[in-house]
């Protein structure tokens, strides 16, 4: 039999895909958007991609409930598991109709409580839910583990120059960010090297050779050669420097500003600069100090984590369930 593993593409993605080696799934299947990261960071998988569905979108949630049914008319799947977002309970409603487990992993952009996701999740019968945090676990949350055990910042001898610097800004279509990308402008002397990837973000002034999206491979070495990394404070983002073995300059999106549905980006920021792995700073206040703060470091891959830490079999609670 095989698992399904689910998520939204972005940060939900990138965790699914970090966590994955410690699930203990064998056989398993993809299920997600259809984006240049998607392609290249599940390049060679099987992979299934369903109609994407962005944030509080009923119509793609209903396109994603549409398309998790014919899927699991199959009969093939014996288990699914997602990080969310929406797509998560597109397909845990028909899983748990059919008997099958189900486990939800809360993003580890959430230090404080479930997202809207996770407590639509909390709603279903059977779904086992877990956090990334031991803070907040307790009645049906379960911590399991968090993706960031596997790092370890550590400050360089002899830090180096800045001279190439590597700005993400995220890819989510709805949500821009032109507060930072005006501050970048504004402050980094053009003499630096630097790849921009902006998503849907537009400035007043656009930096030359700005691109909506790099491919994950590109945007891996890019980062890998940097010696800053700049970017918005996604999980995605900040696990894809962190392999790098940089630690980036890591800058929330504000409600206030429009740029996402609440403040859960500066707690994130909060919790990876408690642990040294980024310089947070919120974006009208970022200065080259910061980068120059951020290049003394490097971040490393420590001993192996352990595996993640599921519970047994959620027994179901709906007559209808075959167990």
């Amino acid at each position: 039999m095989t698992t399904l593993l689910v998520a939204s593409t972005g940060g939900h993605l990138a965790e699914l895909h970090d966590l994955r080696p410690r699930l203990g799934v064998g056989a398993h299947r993809w299920v997600t958007f259809d984006s240049p990261q998607s392609r290249s960071l599940l390049a060679g998988e099987d992979v299934v991609h369903v109609p994407p569905a962005t944030s509080r979108d009923l119509v793609g949630a209903a396109r994603d409930l549409a398309a998790a049914r014919r899927l699991l008319r199959t009969g093939r799947y014996d288990r699914v598991i997602s990080t969310g977002a929406s797509v998560a309970v597109s397909f845990f409603v028909p899983a748990r109709a059919a008997g099958i487990d189900c486990a939800y992993i809360e993003s580890a952009t959430r230090t404080r409580g479930p997202s809207l996701t996770g407590r639509l999740a909390a709603r279903l019968p059977g779904v086992r839910l877990y956090t990334q945090y031991p803070g907040w676990a307790g009645g049906e949350w379960r911590y399991g583990g968090s993706i960031f055990d596997a790092f370890v910042a550590e400050p360089l001898p002899a830090p180096p120059p800045v001279r190439k610097v590597v700005v993400s800004l995220g890819t989510h279509p709805r949500f821009t960010f032109p507060r930072l990308l005006n501050r970048l402008v504004r402050i980094l002397p053009p003499e630096l090297e630097v790849l921009w990837q902006v998503g849907a973000t537009v400035a007043g002034r656009m930096p030359a050779g700005a691109r909506a999206q790099v491919p994950v491979a590109e945007l891996r070495e890019a980062m890998r050669e940097a010696d800053v990394v700049i970017t918005h404070a996604g999980v995605g983002s900040a696990l894809a420097a962190m392999r790098a073995g940089r630690r980036a300059v890591y800058v929330p999106r504000r409600r206030a500003h429009g740029e996402h549905v609440d403040d859960h980006q500066a707690d994130m920021a909060a919790e990876l600069a408690a642990r040294n792995l980024v310089v947070a700073r919120e974006a009208d206040e970022i200065d080259l100090a910061d980068l120059r703060s951020a290049a003394a470091w490097s971040v490393r891959t420590g001993p192996a984590p352990p595996p993640f830490r599921f519970c047994p079999q959620a027994p179901s609670h709906h007559p209808s369930y075959s167990e």
